[in-house]
């Protein structure tokens, strides 16, 4: 049909007439939500989301990172996210699987670490120690950041792997920072250093006197150790935000795999303003996740087999698909 210009002039002012609708819709969405994000920081580094918000990856976002201290541990950020203290939490994949079979509706949000040829959870011992082997742990005494958490679990699969008793050594709870300390005084036998403490270890390692048995790579492979956790239902009323901060948080990932140098310096500056020492940023190893910050079913899937095998699961209690993040199923979902 041809439309005059007399036609169209008149539906030009037709279309004046009518309501804008949906313009308010459009508004809303194209501010951000405000929302503040609490969490539990660890001594010694900076999580993916800390690095994220250091890059300026939240900037006009609406989302607001508040560290509101430390946590010894995984356990203790876990029990924080359940009690309300906090918005998300970061603990090792076994400690994370427990909590939600304890009743928490936590997700897994995104990989907070992984270990792989460069980077790894270590033990080590005094030069001169009798301890070489997996097998000479028993009986020993072994300083892990905490219970119930990675370190914990990778000392009961490695007894396990050799055939000894997964009680068969001891663990002792001893902050990062004083790792070094209380194995060259011999209040232990063996030191673990995490693998999110690279910097504490490679203080270690540069002072000497120290040798590694063994690595939790050789126990576990290459797999994530540990995720950063959301509250179900926070994310439910706040899919926006909680996609764009499972995106921003795995883009500085990625920046700290490829810029591995500058990466460092961000860390050194951010410990100094938490007032900690900005030196231990140098032995930053990295975050040894994989491209894109994703997770792969056996991150999960491994750690709930052996807790169906230890008796702390029942089979076909806990479900990856369950557990890990997927914003699609949280599209759309209203505030």
């Amino acid at each position: 049909m041809n439309i005059s210009r007399r036609n169209f002039a008149k539906l030009l002012a037709s279309a004046g007439a009518l309501p804008l609708i949906g313009s308010a819709d459009f508004a809303r969405a194209s501010t951000p939500e405000p929302v503040t994000l609490r969490f539990l920081a660890s001594q010694g580094g900076l999580a993916g989301h800390e690095l994220a918000d250091a890059l300026g990856y939240f900037k006009d976002t609406g989302i607001t990172l508040e560290n509101v201290g430390y946590a010894q541990g995984g356990p203790a950020s876990l029990f924080a996210l359940a009690s309300g203290d906090v918005e998300l939490g970061s603990a090792a994949t076994a400690a994370v699987l427990n909590s939600i079979a304890g009743g928490n509706d936590f997700v897994a949000a995104y990989p907070s670490n992984g270990i792989n040829k460069d980077v790894e959870s270590i033990f080590y011992v005094l030069e001169g120690s009798p301890i070489k082997t997996i097998k000479d742990l028993e009986g020993k005494t072994i300083a892990v950041n905490t219970l119930g958490a990675h370190l914990d679990y990778t000392v009961r699969e490695a007894l396990r792997s050799v055939g000894l008793a997964p009680d068969a050594a001891k663990l002792v709870v001893v902050p990062g920072p004083q790792l070094e300390q209380v194995l060259r005084s011999e209040q232990v036998d063996v030191s673990a250093f995490g693998y999110w403490q690279t910097t504490f270890e490679g203080v270690a390692t540069k002072t000497g006197g120290i040798r590694k048995v063994f690595g939790d790579t050789d126990v576990l492979g290459d797999i994530a150790g540990g995720f950063v956790v959301l509250r179900r239902g926070w994310i439910t009323a706040h899919p926006d935000a909680a996609r764009i901060f499972v995106e921003q948080s795995a883009k500085a990932l990625d920046y700290a795999r490829e810029n591995p140098d500058e990466v460092k310096k961000v860390i050194a500056a951010e410990l100094a303003k938490r007032g900690e020492n900005p030196e231990i940023a140098q032995y930053f190893k990295g975050y040894g996740v994989r491209e894109g910050g994703l997770p792969v079913e056996r991150d999960l899937q491994f750690w709930i087999d052996v807790l169906v095998r230890d008796g702390k699961l029942q089979k076909g209690q806990l479900k990856t698909a369950d557990i890990l993040y997927d914003p699609a199923k949280f599209a759309g979902v209203a505030n």
